[in-house]
């Protein structure tokens, strides 16, 4: 089943919710929930017998809504596949705001303008690519490299615009790259990671922040079409946090009902992503572990979350990054003719197919294998390379041979 939750818009068009209470709330999580009941009746009065197993796969917003019905009705769903997941709408949005802030204005000294994000991205692959002691063009570790962005400063032997950042510039990429803290060194978002920079002109390269965060501030909070991004300060996060229009930020990291249940949650999270960065994932499942665990409810058994190396938004690479491993919406990218993973229809290299197999059989979900295809609308050119996904805080290291093909590498903790 699908649904519109409750409004009918365009990607990226949040003023449908001036002044609309109850459609906000639809988007936050009742149309949802409400479509999974009648779609579900539905199927029972048609076949005359109960379902037995219910799925869900859902990546962004749709990740979101994923987390949020399993954590308000964890009998809705066996199994959730929730892809880089839009959870933290109340910090998320505002961050938007926030990030696209630092780069603006456009005529201001300390304006990166887009024609230099591939410089800083060559610079960032350049000194970063071989953190994980592996050159292949993929940055596997973002965490591990220490990088240097004055390597890029403007001097006087190069004062050429083109190819390199004046001091100001500087600084606006120490605040991208760092996380959002603000009031009583209050963290509010993670920062965008090394290795998103082809994504950037998303949320960095216009005239104003993205209307994700401004459109959110203006009509899902404040119901005021006039306020402007440059008044933005620390009290929007407060009251964010104190209304939650909708109802919508998917925060109740107490899921045990739903592990109680049988429920088996997959997460998945690029490490490329420049428009929900995936440290907000990585907070999520501590958050749920440090919930939990002191409980004694372990999470491996009903929860597996995988950082994918050089995948971008819900998918996709500009760097050749193994990514495909059918995901919500990867088909979308080979076209409706296809299926499953083409070539490799197997619980190895399909996620959705692993957590069915998770569910129904209870074979754990200890590896997935990505693949990148040598041109990603037609499988049928082959395969450029795959390499195994391992579940956090495991990751893949390569111990020896052709780094392009998946059995050269095995899954190791991220920490001795």
């Amino acid at each position: 089943m699908s649904t519109n939750t409750g409004h009918n818009s365009t990607s990226g068009d949040i003023t449908w919710a001036l002044n609309q209470p109850e459609q906000k709330i639809d988007w936050g999580y009742r149309a949802m929930h409400g479509s999974i009941v009648l779609a579900k009746d539905i199927i029972r009065a048609y076949y005359a017998s109960s379902i037995k197993y219910s799925y869900y796969s859902g990546c962004s917003t749709g990740g979101r809504q994923g987390l949020k019905e399993l954590q308000l009705h964890p009998d809705s769903f066996d199994g959730v596949l929730a892809g880089a997941p839009a959870w933290w709408t109340s910090h998320l949005q505002p961050w938007t705001a926030k990030l696209g802030s630092y780069n603006l204005p456009v005529n201001a000294s300390h304006h990166i303008p887009p024609t230099l994000f591939p410089v800083i991205a060559a610079e960032v692959l350049r000194q970063c690519d071989g953190s994980d002691d592996v050159e292949d063009g993929i940055i596997s570790d973002p965490a591990r490299c220490n990088f240097y962005p004055e390597a890029l400063l403007c001097s006087a032997a190069n004062t050429n615009a083109s190819s390199c950042l004046t001091a100001p510039q500087i600084s606006t990429l120490y605040q991208i790259y760092n996380d959002y803290v603000d009031t009583n060194q209050t963290f509010v978002f993670p920062a965008l990671p090394l290795g998103s920079e082809p994504q950037w002109p998303v949320l960095l390269g216009g005239s104003n922040p993205h209307p994700l965060g401004t459109q959110y501030v203006q009509y899902f909070l404040l119901n005021d079409p006039n306020w402007r991004w440059q008044d933005f300060s620390y009290r929007i996060v407060e009251l964010a946090d104190q209304l939650d229009p909708g109802n919508a930020t998917a925060d109740d990291f107490d899921m045990s009902d739903f592990a109680a249940r049988g429920g088996k949650l997959l997460m998945y999270h690029g490490l490329a992503d420049a428009l929900i960065p995936p440290g907000s994932s990585e907070y999520f499942y501590k958050h749920v572990l440090k919930t939990l665990l002191p409980r004694g409810v372990e999470l491996a058994p009903w929860y597996r979350f995988f950082l994918v190396p050089g995948m971008l938004h819900c998918g996709g690479t500009a760097v050749n990054a193994p990514w495909y491993f059918a995901g919500s919406g990867h088909a979308a990218a080979v076209g409706t003719g296809a299926y499953s993973t083409p070539g490799f229809e197997d619980a190895r290299h399909d996620a959705l197919l692993a957590l069915m197999q998770w569910t129904e059989n209870g074979v754990p979900v200890d590896e997935l294998i990505a693949t990148k295809f040598r041109n990603d609308t037609n499988p049928a050119a082959g395969v450029l390379r795959q390499r195994p996904l391992c579940p956090y805080p495991r990751q893949a290291v390569h111990r020896g041979g052709d780094v392009d093909l998946p059995d050269s590498w095995e899954c190791q903790m991220l920490y001795s």
